[in-house]
């Protein structure tokens, strides 16, 4: 007898997002990581909350208050992704001179707006833009959340690769929570700025002259999201692993011990006392 569940790719991958960010927030209070890492621990809570409201809200509100509330908090998620990098980058660079960071700083910000504006698609024209209405307000809300969220992932990517080449100068090595959380926050940004890429170019590409092939390209837009979902699941699994841990060196801030004073001696002792 073999069991028989009606359960489709979109709703395994919901159940195993959000069950894999609750123990994930788990983790973060029970390992008392939150005072370290406020603002990713925002972030996943965000997430959650994003996840739950589509299951509990979707049908049962109209369709204006719908896309009000999940525009507002995709808003929110992208100017808290923003503080997320921040987080992370004076974690890991820590002990870097204040003239060096922002030097490197100001340079990661004009790359990421130069990519931004090459493959950010294209910029309507700022009077079709102009909040004259609500319709016109959630529009541009939408359009702020979407570059912001790029342009998050374009500085995530530029972060982890910094991290990973001079972190280990710092207090962002190999071992330490910070460098690991920005792998899989580098990795998901990769993740997400490909396969916008790819879609982008398969929907330009593609012509369906037909229903099946109509279908066929929804079929593989399905895929590629469903994928980086999967790819998504595992970065939490990622995180819940290397934060229930204890850091072990590196420079960690957890497990680095406070540096005992040094001996001085009173004046009137002599080495030869």
């Amino acid at each position: 007898m073999h069991p028989n569940f009606h359960f489709t790719a979109l709703q395994v991958l919901w159940t195993f997002t959000f069950a894999a960010q609750l123990v994930l927030l788990v983790v973060l209070m029970g390992r008392d990581r939150i005072k370290r890492f406020p603002w990713f621990t925002l972030a996943i809570l965000l997430m959650a909350l994003r996840l739950m409201a589509s299951r509990l809200l979707y049908g049962r509100l109209p369709s204006v208050t719908l896309s009000g509330i999940f525009i507002v908090m995709a808003d929110l998620a992208a100017i808290v992704g923003l503080l997320v990098v921040v987080e992370m980058a004076r974690r890991a660079f820590a002990g870097a001179r204040r003239n060096g960071w922002m030097a490197v700083a100001v340079a990661v910000l004009i790359v990421g707006v130069g990519v931004l504006a090459v493959l950010g698609g294209p910029w309507p024209a700022w009077k079709t833009l102009k909040p004259d209405s609500s319709l016109a307000d959630l529009r541009l809300m939408q359009f702020g959340a979407q570059k912001l969220d790029m342009f998050v992932d374009l500085l995530t990517v530029e972060l982890g690769l910094l991290v990973i080449s001079l972190g280990r100068r710092f207090a962002g090595g190999w071992r330490t929570h910070t460098q690991r959380i920005v792998i899989g926050l580098s990795t998901a940004s990769i993740a997400q700025l490909g396969i916008q890429l790819v879609w982008k170019l398969v929907a330009k590409s593609a012509q369906p002259h037909s229903q099946a092939e109509y279908d066929r390209v929804v079929g593989l837009r399905d895929k590629l999201f469903n994928a980086n979902g999967a790819l998504y699941v595992v970065i939490l699994i990622w995180w819940i692993a290397v934060l229930w841990k204890d850091e072990q060196g590196a420079g960690g801030e957890a497990v680095t011990a406070s540096p005992q004073p040094e001996y001085i001696a009173p004046e009137n002792e002599t080495a030869g006392d």
